[in-house]
């Protein structure tokens, strides 16, 4: 199978077709893999007018072949979708026409048309009606893994994991289980070992501040340190529970490849503060890859020209170097 991979358009009224635009009018700066855009063909060309890109759009099918992707102009498979205006407010309006993306994606992943994808940025909340459910868990369930994703949130100098990912944290107690950590960190040492021939090492947080000084009645002595024994015993890089708020203060020092969180700001944002745009996001445990940009929809500044499409490339880029 050749190494190509698709990019899903992702949210219409988003900063996903500038940052596409301005990845592809990059794209000799830097190494990568053949790609296309799935998306519709009429509002891309419209869009890309509006900011002002000189560069040509080719239509392609799912007859494609890789020489059609070895070109100058940007090559979309086309999918069908009516929008009046070139910019709209983000609303469910687009909901078929960005799940009918991510099917084609899917589809062509399964048929080893292409080795897997990146989806720019949507907005979970207009997509979903369940607010608690992300890409991620959206893709598991596609893929009958439900329950075995891992997200991960990668970059060459450190990685972070939350065990829980669309909760409100009034929720996270409840579902910390000793048995997803374990399955957790086993997911994301394959991935190393198989895409990076290397033994991560990892450092598991505890959940509360100063973790609860390891009372009998915390997470931490009841479902956390029970985790990191049987880790050990699978002779698993394994370190923690570490408190939160030393972690990134001391993760150079001990060389952690890995840190693994307990729910989701408590690890992303202290990384996003370190690596701002220097980032991805993989979702593991699925038969393809499955890569985003760490970052979202930015609703706020869509039409200026000024998003930064440094974590797009970096997903690109991630792609050129994986077994």
């Amino acid at each position: 199978m050749n190494k190509i991979i698709a990019i899903i358009a992702g949210e219409p009224n988003s900063i996903s077709s500038e940052i596409i635009f301005k990845s592809w009018k990059l794209k000799n700066k830097y190494m990568h893999c053949p790609f296309f855009i799935i998306g519709n063909v009429k509002l891309l060309n419209l869009q890309k007018k509006e900011l002002n890109y000189k560069f040509k759009i080719k239509k392609i099918d799912k007859n494609f072949k890789i020489n059609d992707l070895k070109t100058n102009e940007l090559p979309v498979y086309d999918v069908n979708y009516i929008q009046k205006n070139i910019f709209e407010k983000i609303s469910d309006k687009s909901t078929k026409y960005i799940l009918k993306c991510f099917d084609i994606a899917i589809e062509l992943a399964k048929n080893k048309k292409i080795i897997g994808f990146i989806n720019c940025p949507i907005s979970k909340e207009s997509l979903f009606k369940n607010k608690n459910q992300g890409i991620t868990e959206f893709l598991s369930l596609k893929s009958g893994i439900k329950g075995n994703e891992v997200m991960l949130i990668y970059n060459k100098k450190l990685s972070v994991s939350p065990v829980t990912t669309n909760n409100s944290l009034n929720q996270i107690s409840s579902k910390l289980k000793s048995s997803k950590n374990i399955e957790n960190v086993k997911t994301i040492n394959d991935f190393y070992l198989k895409r990076f021939n290397k033994k991560p090492k990892f450092a598991i947080l505890g959940l509360n501040p100063h973790n609860f000084s390891l009372s009998k009645q915390s997470e931490e002595k009841k479902i956390i340190n029970k985790a990191i024994k049987s880790l050990l015993k699978l002779k698993l890089k394994v370190s923690g529970p570490i408190p939160a708020d030393a972690v990134f203060v001391i993760y150079k020092k001990y060389k952690f490849d890995v840190i693994i969180g307990m729910y989701h700001d408590q690890v992303l944002a202290p990384f996003k503060a370190i690596y701002n745009y220097n980032a991805i996001n993989i979702t593991l445990g699925l038969p393809y890859i499955r890569v985003s940009p760490d970052h979202g929809v930015a609703d706020n500044i869509v039409g200026k020209n000024i998003a930064n499409p440094m974590s797009l490339i970096e997903s690109i880029k991630f792609f050129n170097n994986i077994n």
